[in-house]
């Protein structure tokens, strides 16, 4: 059976929106109750790709500067943004295939390109005055481009078109680059000056970089007797057959030291959390004396001059971090520096991230081991749903499979209550999406949306105690008013006109139906002769873990220094029973810009990107 990846789907179908402006696309996904749509639509072509993958950086420039030629029935079209990062972004495509490793058209790009700044810096008087010599790497730091070229009849490398080599393409994107810069250039003086200016800086910290490394070269410190007096080095020397555990901290480090096979295991403890380099100049990274210590251990050297992989001193480079939002961010900073500074140690499949348990459950006599949240989870559901049944008002019984989708379906039910602001209560907006009732259509019919408020109010006097009955529900404002009064103390709640409009109660309103079929009346969850009466997806999910935690200890590690060492290597270090995660890099452009969105300057896409997946998060420490 053929199994579609959404993911994979729509950032191809959006690369074809955007190189094909005004052209929409509708991906939709309809495998699941809480069905996906997405419609991608752009009239702007390549500037507004640009602005897309640059979403999460400052720009240099108020617009994108857009190039379009035609030479020989070669069509070349590029659209170039500098940002004020330190790092280079170049999609290239022919007839709207991706070429991943680049090619002519690439090369003819880049030719251009350093032509024409180095000749603005000279006319300019800027290079002179900055006492620097520019190149081609000093002109694309912090350049973003789309460039895509029409060619009648290509050539590439290979079947999968990873790289142009049809030699003719060169010379006219180079001339077609170069004239459409040129012009620009002189139309645009200060936003010229603006990114030449970026250009001398990045070649004056080039040279400040340069003159480091020849420093730590002088002192010995990228050699082999210069290795980090913290490593604990293995025994073997054939990179093949030998790991690098990088954990953090001296209590993590003693006990790997301990665990680890020193035949071919080395462990290297780095101190707290390493500088983030994707704010940092290359001659700054390198100042950092935990990256400088982590360089030393791997052996490959740095920078575009220096760096060689096959010096690669461990085949297996392995992130080996806490499992909690620490162990999480270190992760990510270590990534961070891999992605950014030794992309090809990641493309040829060194680099791995351990997965070392957050807890270890133990019934009996039998030891469980789990790494996270959403594991302990599954664990409990697996647990729970043993020899259960649930028993619907109906009378109609479901169990096995279909129970289990029915506890999964609570789960992400849960998650988005979860998610929701804490002004809305949570016991409220469940009986809401029962009821069918999150669909800001369901107000264009007034007697329809009073009848909901009804149906609402009555569900909440079922779930309540006897003594706190008496809901009432009425609509308000686009929205509903649920009130009641206990004690001589009166109680409001409003699922307002924003609540209704939000996405959260779109993703409820899809599995509508679906709940009411489950929940129109009390149910009751049976199992080994115990029985649990449930109104919503809360209770299910409540009742199940309850269930699969009966008979079980639970032990929470808060990181791998809690561990002893035996328990250390029979979950993470030894070969036959761990799991370890290889690191790949799938689409470029998402890659970049993930990285450019989390640990960047600009907080804004951050502050989205975690409110938009904050239904993903299994475990949060506060």
């Amino acid at each position: 059976m053929t199994e579609f990846d959404y993911g994979t789907l729509e950032h191809r179908l959006r690369e074809l929106a955007f190189l094909n402006s005004g052209v929409t696309i509708v991906l939709a996904d309809d495998r699941h109750a809480d069905k996906r749509v997405e419609e991608m639509h752009y009239e702007g072509g390549l500037e507004a790709f640009a602005r897309y993958i640059d979403r999460a950086r400052h720009p240099l420039l108020p617009e994108p500067i857009h190039i379009r030629g035609e030479r020989d029935g070669v069509v070349v079209e590029a659209a170039l943004w500098w940002n004020d990062g330190y790092h280079e972004t170049v999609l290239c495509f022919t007839n709207n295939i991706p070429q991943r490793d680049g090619g002519t058209h690439l090369a003819g790009f880049r030719a251009a390109l350093t032509r024409v700044v180095n000749n603005y810096a000279a006319e300019s008087g800027i290079a002179k005055k900055e006492k620097v010599s520019l190149t081609g790497d000093d002109a694309r730091e912090g350049l973003t481009c789309v460039l895509s070229v029409k060619v009648p009849d290509p050539k590439f490398s290979s079947q999968t078109k990873d790289k142009l080599v049809s030699s003719e393409v060169r010379p006219i994107v180079e001339e077609v680059i170069r004239n459409g810069l040129d012009q620009w250039f002189e139309e645009h003086p200060a936003e010229a000056k603006t990114v030449v200016k970026k250009v001398a800086e990045a070649a004056a910290a080039r040279e400040a970089a340069r003159k480091a490394r020849e420093l730590t070269r002088r002192k010995g410190a990228l050699d082999m007797a210069g290795l980090p007096g913290k490593l604990a080095e293995c025994q073997s020397r054939d990179p093949a057959k030998t790991e690098l555990f990088i954990v953090e901290g001296d209590s993590a480090g003693g006990s790997a030291k301990q665990a680890r096979d020193r035949e071919f295991q080395a462990v290297l403890p780095i101190r707290g959390k390493i500088l983030n380099v994707e704010r940092a100049r290359f001659d700054k990274m390198l100042s950092s004396q935990e990256i400088g210590t982590l360089i030393m251990a791997l052996g490959t050297g740095i920078g575009r001059e220096d760096f060689d992989l096959s010096k690669l001193r461990y085949h297996k480079i392995i992130i080996m971090t806490d499992a909690d939002v620490d162990g999480a961010h270190i992760r990510t900073l270590l990534l961070t520096f891999f992605y950014r500074q030794m992309p090809e140690l990641v493309e040829a499949g060194h680099l791995y991230i351990a997965q070392p348990p957050l807890y270890k459950v133990t019934r009996g006599k039998s030891e469980t081991y789990l790494k996270d949240e959403r594991s302990l989870e599954d664990f409990l559901i697996d647990q729970g749903l043993q020899e259960a049944t649930l028993v619907l008002a109906s009378g109609e019984e479901r169990a096995g499979a279909d129970l289990r989708e029915i506890v999964q379906q609570a789960r992400r039910v849960v998650a988005v209550l979860d998610a929701m602001h804490s002004r809305y209560p949570r016991f409220i907006v469940e009986q809401a999406a029962i009821a069918g009732a999150l669909d800001p259509a369901l107000f264009d019919d007034a007697d329809r949306a009073e009848a909901a408020a009804r149906r609402i109010a009555e569900r909440l006097d079922a779930l309540s105690e006897e003594t706190e009955r008496g809901w009432e529900g009425a609509v308000a404002d686009g929205g509903f008013l649920f009130t009641r009064e206990v004690r001589g103390v009166r109680e409001a709640h409003a699922l307002d006109h924003a609540l209704v409009n939000s996405a959260d109660a779109r993703r409820l309103h899809a599995m509508a139906a679906h709940l009411d079929e489950i929940y129109a009346g009390p149910a009751n969850f049976r199992r080994k002769g115990e029985e649990t009466q449930i109104f919503a997806p809360s209770d299910l999910l409540e009742a199940v873990f309850a269930a699969g935690r009966k008979g079980l200890t639970l032990q929470r590690y808060k990181g791998l220094g809690e561990m002893n060492p035996e328990q250390l290597w029979e979950t993470t270090l030894d070969k036959e029973s761990r799991t370890l995660l290889q690191v790949k890099v799938g689409e470029l452009d998402e890659a970049d810009e993930i990285f450019s969105k989390l640990m960047g300057d600009v907080v804004e896409p951050r502050r989205i990107f975690i409110q938009e997946n904050a239904l993903n998060v299994a475990n949060l420490d506060v």
